[in-house]
């Protein structure tokens, strides 16, 4: 990949995502979210200072949605496109579920990665779940995260104890608390966060205990001004727009008209998803109780897209069943519309631009709202606006002074300010023409990325000096990241280090400075049966100089660079059927099994002390298999007897590293010495065996892709590294 500018990486996880005609409103993870990273990621790709941005999500490969989602690359302009990574499967899942498969979404970003060769500026995520990622993959590439929250965990489980919801139902239904963690942790680490409004910081992030930190930057999202054009727009008589335009017109306007037993009366509309915080039921009493209100003026509800209530989701069926409900509560026949879809990219800017000739008003009844970007969008379009107090509309009623703002908790309320704006022409008036001149001033596209990338200079220096002075400018002895370095480079060898890499020190010498010789094209790792305690400690006593990768406790655990972080990608793989517990008690009463030292049991590694005696290992598969339980069991020394998952190896482990940094299998060597080695040095990697080999790798001889060096130690890594052609 080759252009010049920033590469920006947005993830948005959850939901549908497509460029065109996104589906917002077919359900709750796809609504403001979705059309807020779609027009981030096109106004951002317009800018002559960015060179490519990826919005990456969730490839989708289901016939239950469209097949654009199954595409692994849309794109969206010039410099932007849809970048989908395969995880969880191929069906549509909530967003809720998803927890689970980030470490495999995260692992397929970076074999992504690794086919671009460039390495993203940043890593901006938005969303908890796409924070995550967003941030792990900062560290990779040490590379700066920020992060866009668009709502938080903590405010929505106080509501939603408030609710009447209890705190297990709640944290079993949204995984509450799995998500507050990680923002507590993406608070912490992210160089900068993106909120739409003050309200965002004081309310939402303040809950938090890392929440009074001053990387905070407010930014309103902007909207499209060539689509939320005005109502008296003279565009709309044009010959370009006007068949167009027509047809949407007269399409919404008998759609509507089916409902209203007056339809030359102004309407009150609103816009949004069928979500119990959205208030619907609220609106609809404030209309319903309200005889002036609904004398004067017919509702428009439109709550997402639907065919079938039956088949939607529980919370959007109830809320669905509950609209209905009041209607007939309420005697509503004649004066309230609820159609079943509509197309948003199309459909809704004619929608506002009716409402607003009617004379009627847009109004937002949620309980809180954390920005409300259709409150903008109407207001481009000429409406006067009825919102909550409690959130992003409080900064755009102050920015713009175009509607009123209530408590939406109050049915009352909400009527009074409609029928006040309705009734009155010049307060009417007002409303409209501050919306469309105040829009236009404070919320648009290019403003919002202007002021973002403003953002960004303050962490990226490279952006103000040309990027090959700035590399030239760092030290020598500054290690770049491992994300960086395993992308980067074709070549990898990973060795034992007992009996292989040690044993023979001037040779060992000779190895390591041949791998800083090479360090530009080749990257090196350790294999051991150690923990990860005891490796270090060998590599102490021994000099060893920090590898990039370390594979130990059997192959259980893999960590990399100086930092020694763990790949989580790894131990989520290997956790499939890995039952610990079940294991311990069904080997506890085995008398000739004795539990090792705490220091020697890991989460995904049990070991026990076991006499060298074939009856006994007979015995102990005898027991695990009668109990129904997947494991690998590993005997060695004639001592150890390590229970692992059956996904968990030493070769597996590498085949894994294989896979996530796509690394051919001619382009890995691995060394070893003894039968604890056989298992990745029969895989597809080239093997090296050293001269001082084990007896029971005998049988291993004449294998393709298995070299026996006539040289001992690490003089027989040197010997394989020229023999596979690695230096």
């Amino acid at each position: 990949m080759e252009y010049e500018g920033l590469y920006i990486q947005l993830f948005s996880l959850h939901g549908l995502i497509r460029g065109n005609m996104p589906e917002l409103g077919r359900d709750a993870d796809t609504g403001g979210q979705v059309k807020y990273v779609l027009e981030l990621a096109r106004a951002l790709g317009e800018r002559d200072d960015v060179g490519q941005v990826d919005l990456v999500t969730r490839l989708i490969d289901d016939k239950a949605v469209g097949p654009e989602y199954a595409r692994p690359i849309e794109a969206l302009s010039g410099n932007s496109r849809i970048v989908r990574i395969r995880c969880g499967g191929r069906k549509y899942i909530r967003k809720e579920l998803l927890w689970s498969h980030l470490e495999e979404f995260m692992d397929g970003s970076i074999r992504f990665l690794k086919s671009q060769n460039r390495i993203p500026d940043l890593f901006h995520g938005h969303y908890a779940d796409a924070g995550y990622i967003a941030m792990e993959l900062a560290a990779a590439f040490d590379t700066p995260f920020v992060f866009t929250g668009h709502s938080m965990g903590k405010n929505k489980k106080a509501k939603l104890l408030e609710d009447g919801l209890s705190e297990a139902r709640i944290d079993k239904q949204y995984k509450i608390n799995t998500r507050i963690q990680i923002e507590e942790e993406i608070i912490k680490k992210a160089n900068l966060i993106i909120t739409s409004t003050q309200q965002e910081i004081d309310k939402q992030y303040g809950l938090y205990d890392n929440g009074g930190h001053h990387r905070f930057s407010v930014i309103p999202p902007g909207i499209d001004l060539h689509t939320f054009y005005p109502y008296y727009d003279p565009q709309l008589d044009s010959d370009l727009f006007n068949e167009e335009v027509k047809q949407i017109r007269v399409t919404l306007l008998e759609e509507l008209h089916r409902f209203w037993g007056s339809p030359e009366k102004p309407f009150i509309l609103a816009l949004c998803r069928p979500d119990h915080r959205k208030n619907i039921a609220g609106l609809i009493e404030a209309y319903g109780t309200n005889k002036q209100l609904r004398a004067i003026a017919n509702l428009a509800i439109f709550a997402g897209i639907r065919s079938n209530i039956l088949l939607m989701g529980e919370n959007e069926q109830a809320v669905l069943t509950e609209m209905l409900l009041q209607m007939d509560r309420y005697d509503l026949y004649g004066k309230l519309a609820i159609p079943k879809k509509h197309e948003f990219s199309t459909e809704v800017p004619e929608l506002y631009r009716l409402c607003a000739e009617s004379g009627g008003v847009f109004v937002n009844p949620a309980m809180t709202e954390p920005f409300g970007l259709t409150l903008i969008e109407a207001s481009a379009c000429g409406l006067p606006i009825v919102a909550t107090n409690d959130g992003g509309p409080v900064d755009i009623v102050a920015s713009c002074d175009n509607g009123i703002l209530v408590d939406a908790s109050s049915p009352a309320e909400i009527g009074d300010a409609l029928l006040s704006i309705l009734v009155d022409g010049d307060k009417w008036k007002k409303f409209s023409n501050n919306g469309i001149n105040g829009v236009r001033s404070h919320y648009s596209w290019p403003a919002h990325c202007e002021k973002t990338m403003k953002q960004f200079r303050t962490f990226l220096p490279a952006m103000e000096v040309e990027a090959e002075k700035s590399r030239e400018k760092k030290s020598a002895l500054q290690l770049p990241s491992f994300g960086k370095r395993l992308t980067g480079l074709n070549r990898l060898m990973i060795t034992d280090i007992d009996n292989t890499l040690v044993g023979d020190d001037k040779s060992m010498r000779q190895l390591f400075t041949l791998l800083e010789k090479h360090r530009s094209s080749l990257a090196w790792g350790m294999s051991t049966g150690r923990s990860l305690e005891l490796t270090i400690s060998a590599m102490t006593e021994y000099n060893i100089p920090m590898p990039d990768i370390i594979i130990c406790s059997v192959g259980t655990e893999i960590y990399y660079g100086p930092d020694l972080r763990m790949d989580k990608g790894w131990q989520q793989h290997i956790s499939h059927q890995w039952r610990p517990e079940e294991i311990k008690k069904v080997l506890g009463d085995i008398d000739f099994l004795t539990f090792q030292e705490a220091e020697g049991q890991r989460s995904h590694k049990i070991s026990y002390y076991m006499a060298d005696d074939y009856d006994y290992l007979f015995w102990v598969y005898h027991t695990i298999q009668e109990a129904g339980l997947r494991c690998r069991i590993v005997y060695s020394h004639g001592q150890f007897l390590d229970i692992l998952p059956v996904r968990a190896s030493k070769g597996k482990a590498i085949d894994y590293l294989r896979y996530k940094y796509e690394f051919s299998p001619l382009n890995v060597m691995v060394a070893g010495d003894s039968g604890n080695d056989e298992d990745m040095l029969s895989g597809q990697a080239c093997a090296l065996v050293v001269g001082n080999y084990s007896e029971e790798l005998e049988k291993l001889k004449g294998r393709r892709n298995i070299y026996f060096s006539a040289q001992k130690y690490a003089a027989g890594i040197i010997d394989g590294l020229g023999h596979y052609g690695f230096i």
